[in-house]
């Protein structure tokens, strides 16, 4: 059988991942240095899963018989507003939940990596929903009384 595809897909996977995962434990921080402990332990939780899932994609890679290819080139600046950040992260959730619904029919051949991307994809649709929510209630509450709640 040829995986040829599912490595692909999984390498960029990979590379996407690990890239978000850092600027996630990055801004957690930034976040846990402005005094914001709750919200800033939540972006490095965040990193620690996603390091998870990168693991496991990983582990699907070798057992294909192909060794991962780090690739990491892009530069992110720290978003220092924690609204802002939320609403660009959330503009990026959406973005790779979109990507991961597309690659999903090309995993159907490879029903072990078809799996694995359809928990992934279940993970951050949750993610998603988490910034949606926390958008939703800095309009209902306001800014800075939800940022109380982040501290």
């Amino acid at each position: 059988m040829d995986f040829t595809q599912t490595l692909q897909i999984s390498q960029l996977i990979v590379n996407s991942l690990t890239e978000g995962a850092f600027v996630h434990k990055m801004q957690g921080q930034l976040f846990k240095s402005q005094g914001f402990e709750k919200l800033g332990q939540k972006y490095i939780d965040h990193y620690n899963e996603e390091m998870e899932w990168v693991e496991k994609y990983t582990e699907r890679m070798l057992d294909l018989g192909c060794v991962p290819q780090v690739k990491l080139n892009k530069e992110y600046t720290m978003i220092e507003d924690a609204k802002a950040y939320i609403e660009a992260d959330l503009k990026i959730q959406r973005e790779g939940v979109d990507a991961l619904y597309k690659m999903m029919p090309a995993l159907a051949c490879d029903p072990t990596t078809y799996d694995l991307t359809k928990a992934y994809l279940l993970d951050e649709e949750e993610d998603q929903y988490w910034s949606e929510e926390q958008l939703d209630l800095i309009e209902k509450i306001g800014l800075q009384n939800w940022l109380v709640k982040q501290m």
